[in-house]
Parts: structure tokens; sequence; C-alpha cells
């Protein structure tokens, strides 16, 4: 049986979710050579709204992109974590910005949180948040190879805004692999 993933990355406009959607789909097809789609869904409003990326990523071609019951739930605001939680199965597994998520309701889920928009503020730039998040996604969750996400990054971020970002997922890395050693 191939290996399927269904991610949603949650949060409000303005703190880069759907970037950080294309750039874990980028990273798996262009750059990991596996199947994935990416489907954006954002409010009418500009910034503040609820939106969210959904991904999938398979070993096999995928035919219909919609999601409606994440595997992985990436949450980066509290407005998405109430609209979104409740559509994720027993078993997922839900990451969260711990100071912007208040979780309830956790029965049969596995959270794993981090302080992502802190460490963005200590790099000098809140803006970076999603990246330090994508970093910790990729150390906890192994679903798209180091190589293509920072590939991926490199690809998608401003120019001169290299280095910062590298920075931020290496940071948000770290943090992911340092959790899921104190948890083995």
């Amino acid at each position: 049986m191939a290996n399927r993933y269904e991610i949603r990355l949650c949060g409000h406009g303005g703190q880069g979710i759907i970037l950080a959607g294309r750039i874990t789909a980028q990273g798996a097809s262009i750059f990991d050579n596996k199947n994935a789609t990416f489907v954006q869904d954002y409010g009418p409003e500009a910034r503040g709204g609820a939106c969210r990326a959904d991904i999938i990523i398979s070993d096999e071609r995928v035919l219909y992109p919609y999601i409606d019951n994440p595997s992985v739930l990436v949450v980066m605001s509290q407005q998405a974590f109430d609209k979104y939680y409740l559509e994720c199965h027993n078993n997922a597994l839900v990451l969260i910005d711990k100071d912007l998520v208040k979780p309830k309701g956790m029965q049969d889920k596995t959270l794993l949180a981090i302080p992502a928009r802190q460490i963005a503020e200590e790099l000098g730039r809140a803006a970076v948040a999603n990246i330090v998040m994508l970093g910790f996604f990729t150390a906890v969750t192994k679903m798209v190879s180091v190589g293509a996400m920072k590939d991926s990054i490199l690809a998608s971020v401003p120019k001169g805004t290299e280095d910062l970002n590298m920075d931020a997922f290496e940071r948000g890395y770290a943090y992911g692999s340092e959790k899921l050693e104190s948890n083995s």
C-alpha cells in the first residue's frame, strides 16, 4: 500500500500559511519526486480571517485534491484551531504554536507544540514563524525530506531573505528533533 499523507496548515491571513503550504507541496513534488496536491482557502478578509492550505502527499497519483479528515493539522492561530480541529480524525497529529493556540478537547490526538512566533521574533522577524513551523513539521513528520524543504524554501522566499529563512527553518527543525528525542 502506498504512503499517503493529508496535511492541513491553518492560521489567519498574514501568517504565511498559504506560502507554507505551497513550499511543502513543492518540496514534496518537485524536490522529492512524490505526488502532491495543494489547495488553498481563505476568507474574504485579506488579513486576519481564517485561512488554510491543504496538501496531499502520496507515492501514487493523487486523483482528488481535497481532504476532509487530515492526519496532520498544523495550527498557528486560536481561530483556526476552533474552526478546523474537529475535522481531524482520532489519531491525528496536531502541531501548534504554543503561544498562540490553547488547545481544548485533545482526546485521542497527539499534540506537539513549538513557540514558533517567539523563535521568529528572536531571529528578528516575526514573519518567519511559518518557516520555523515548517522546520518543526519536517522534523517530526519526515513526510518531506530536509533537503527538499530547504530547496523549496530557497525557491519561494524573496531575494535577500534566504539566510533568515534558512535560520528559521533550522531553528524549527532543531526544536522538533529535540522534542522527538525527549518523547522517545
